[in-house]
């Protein structure tokens, strides 16, 4: 997995900066829209990070919670657009790392990609648990601890 060599430092550059430039984007229309959206019931959460569903249960605006459910639906399809082409990607490196005719070759290279694709795997199952459970089984301490996994455990490993 060399992707310098393979791509070129300017096209692993370009990568790097969408990646950043998107993240950015979308945590400002994110901010945006919290910040925008009036409080009913108090700005006191009873969670550890400030996410966007806690906050939408504390607003009493209409219009605020349908953006925000607008982009939560434009980025998860986003995401899943992101997914596929992981998907893609990893079959592709799969089928590359069989063709290596050694043992070794192919250990080696497999103990890199399986790690990557256990915290990729912890990551978005977490973070689709705890988006996508239905209420009934929502506790503070729950949500504290899927919070917790996808948002501190997970990304410092990719």
């Amino acid at each position: 997995l060399h992707y310098g060599t393979l791509l070129g430092s300017r096209a692993c550059a370009h990568m790097a900066a969408a990646a950043w430039a998107t993240g950015f984007l979308y945590s400002l229309l994110h901010t945006a829209n919290a910040f925008s959206m009036p409080l009913c019931q108090g700005n006191a959460l009873g969670q550890f990070f400030c996410e966007i569903p806690a906050i939408l249960k504390l607003s009493c605006s209409h219009s605020g919670y349908l953006r925000e459910i607008g982009l939560i639906g434009v980025s998860c399809c986003l995401g899943f657009g992101c997914f596929i082409f992981n998907v893609f990607s990893y079959v592709q490196i799969f089928r590359a790392v069989l063709r290596i005719p050694s043992q070794q070759g192919r250990h080696k290279a497999f103990s890199t990609c399986l790690p990557h694709l256990g915290v990729v795997s912890l990551f978005l199952s977490s973070v689709l648990f705890s988006y996508l459970k239905p209420p009934s089984i929502s506790s503070p301490s729950l949500d504290l601890a899927l919070s917790v996994l996808y948002s501190v455990v997970s990304p410092p490993a990719f």
